[in-house]
């Protein structure tokens, strides 16, 4: 928990410091945010940029952070399965065959990321060959693919893009408020010191909500992303592979970056639990198991 908490208020230490200098050369420059007009296109473009470079770029940073190996010719039967079972649940859910990789991690897990539904990746640990049967590593790989066919990677960049400018905004707005009565209501040209101080408390909190809003949505679409791995491989694959997942204890060394889109979650409660990117294993294989039959097989769009 210490080192979430940790990394969550560095990542925003560094994000607050970059929007800190560039709005202080824009208003250099005669650019002014005192309206709220200009603090919401401002944090717009802020807000949505890191979220649409970072999805652009994920394929690459992805194959750089682990080490993953793109098959291009497969060298033997289990690297030939592997990308002909991702093929075929690729057409059987209408997109365009992902690049298939396989990254050296002793845990067992995947990932699915990239820019669209079109132009993607797919890759598997070593782990996850060693600890895995085929019936469920072709459910795992349904999984990932599923996470694809229902543009996850371009619905979360896209729900985090309007959440950092609900951040920036909100903060901004409020610590107006907030300095002003504290200040008496003085007009002043620009803000004092004290403006900063609340600003940045204030991101720390919103941020932390939306985090939490951020992580609620992930949890959400990794239900509809097992629902889609029964529905690529069968239900009972699915179960399968959720169950040899449990013996690993969520583990992951998967980067940030990626491992919102891995198959593996971790273990948590209370505000933890808040911050997790999937539901606990038993949840999943228990609505996997009250699932309609319709409900599963309708839950990879095409």
């Amino acid at each position: 928990m210490f080192k979430r908490i940790t990394l969550f208020l560095a990542t925003n230490l560094a994000v607050l410091a970059l929007l800190s200098i560039v709005m202080a050369i824009l208003q250099r420059y005669g650019i002014s945010f005192g309206n709220n007009t200009g603090l919401l296109v401002f944090a717009a473009i802020f807000g949505f940029g890191g979220s649409l470079i970072s999805l652009m770029t994920s394929k690459w940073m992805a194959k750089r952070s682990t080490g993953a190996y793109v098959i291009e010719q497969p060298r033997n039967e289990s690297e030939q399965w592997l990308v002909d079972t991702v093929y075929r649940q690729a057409e059987a859910a209408g997109i365009a065959r992902p690049e298939v990789a396989i990254y050296d991690a002793p845990e067992i897990n995947a990932f699915a990321t990239g820019p669209s539904r079109n132009n993607s990746l797919v890759a598997v640990s070593t782990g996850l060959l060693r600890a895995m049967n085929r019936d469920e590593a072709e459910a795992v790989l349904g999984h990932e693919v599923s996470h694809v066919a229902n543009g996850d990677m371009v619905t979360m960049a896209l729900i985090q893009g309007v959440l950092n400018t609900f951040v920036i905004v909100l903060s901004r707005v409020v610590g107006r408020v907030i300095d002003g009565m504290i200040s008496g209501n003085r007009e002043s040209s620009s803000p004092g010191f004290g403006y900063y101080i609340i600003v940045f408390v204030l991101d720390m909190v919103f941020g932390l909500f939306a985090s939490m809003i951020a992580m609620w949505f992930s949890r959400h679409r990794e239900f509809r992303a097992d629902a889609g791995g029964a529905r690529l491989a069968g239900r009972d694959k699915m179960i399968a592979a959720l169950q040899r997942l449990s013996q690993t204890y969520g583990e992951s060394t998967l980067p940030k970056t990626v491992q919102a889109f891995g198959i593996s979650g971790g273990v948590g409660h209370g505000l933890r639990k808040l911050l997790m990117s999937h539901p606990p294993l038993e949840e999943r294989i228990q609505t996997l198991r009250n699932a309609p039959v319709d409900q599963v097989r309708g839950s990879v769009v095409s």
